[in-house]
């Protein structure tokens, strides 16, 4: 799939207070950021960019009659976007987030974008699973968090000057409560962490997730979209853009595919479930990248095992 060229900005740190200064240079597609990267804003096509920094990609949308953001990051890197936006749109507020899902890795930056964005939207059953993962963790949030005040059943859209907003769920993927946002007449889709681009994923079996439904989220997405939309992913491997396209998403369709082929045929030959998941290579895909402890390829078969299992 090729790309137009275009411009994006650069923003670095130029002091504790956190002033942000912009370098104009241009590339194709921004890659997955480690830790340490520079805030990037990167157009993507008709006023849809993404921000990449540091955890789930955020998606914008900048138009001289209106400002969206899809989702939120962290505290810091909220903020850096946050004063990215307003360089980009210096007369506007911001009329919307929207969390794909309810991780902290897209929700941990709410808090900073709640003071200055009209409404917060997500499916229906993001703010209890943001709820019961704040609980359950034991380190104080960076910023008071933010929970979603317009929530949604199966389907959700808005106008935002000449584009138009929609959002669908379609069950259980990553989680149990994921969203894809489809900016229709930019034909471009966030489909947050329903898509990661080359990267082992999360399975988050006790927020509900379900790897055989995924698929068929990925397959209803492909089907309904143009053959020229560009696929916002929420991660993607070392050097990988996190824009791309519909062969890119089918390919991690087969990617889980063959993550349950692997744990059914172990679990056919009496294999454990800590047998199945020491694998260190899954056939075809030997490309994905794994991170740290959480995001790797034995994590993915646990989650396929335990899905199998279930009574």
């Amino acid at each position: 799939m090729k790309l137009d060229r275009r411009a994006f900005f650069v923003l670095t740190s130029v002091g504790a207070a956190g002033l942000l200064a912009p370098r104009r240079i241009f590339a194709r597609a921004a890659p997955q950021q480690p830790v340490s990267a520079p805030p990037k804003f990167e157009d993507v096509r008709r006023n849809v960019g993404v921000f990449t920094m540091r955890g789930g990609t955020i998606g914008w949308l900048v138009t001289r009659d209106a400002v969206a953001v899809v989702d939120s990051q962290y505290a810091d890197t909220a903020q850096a976007c946050i004063d990215g936006l307003k360089q980009k749109a210096p007369n506007r507020g911001i009329d919307m987030l929207f969390n794909t899902h309810h991780h902290g890795d897209h929700t941990g930056g709410n808090g900073v974008f709640r003071p200055v964005v009209k409404k917060i939207v997500a499916h229906r059953n993001v703010p209890d699973l943001m709820r019961k993962a704040l609980s359950a963790s034991s380190a104080p949030p960076a910023a008071a968090p933010a929970i979603p005040d317009a929530i949604f059943e199966t389907a959700w859209s808005q106008d935002f000057g000449d584009e138009k907003m929609t959002a669908r769920y379609d069950g259980p993927g990553h989680t149990g409560g994921d969203a894809i946002v489809h900016f229709e007449r930019a034909h471009v889709v966030h489909m947050g962490d329903l898509l990661f681009h080359e990267r082992h994923p999360r399975v988050d079996r006790p927020a509900g997730a379900s790897m055989q439904n995924w698929m068929k989220i990925l397959e209803r997405v492909t089907a309904a979209m143009p053959a020229d939309t560009i696929y916002i992913a929420g991660h993607s491997r070392d050097g990988l853009p996190v824009t791309t396209d519909r062969k890119a998403v089918l390919r991690f369709r087969d990617y889980l595919d063959a993550a349950l082929t692997f744990a059914r045929k172990g679990i056919a030959a009496g294999q454990s479930k800590e047998a199945i998941a020491a694998a260190t290579l899954l056939p075809g895909f030997e490309s994905y990248q794994g991170s740290g402890t959480a995001l790797t390829l034995g994590g993915v078969l646990t989650a396929a095992f335990e899905e199998l299992s279930a009574k």
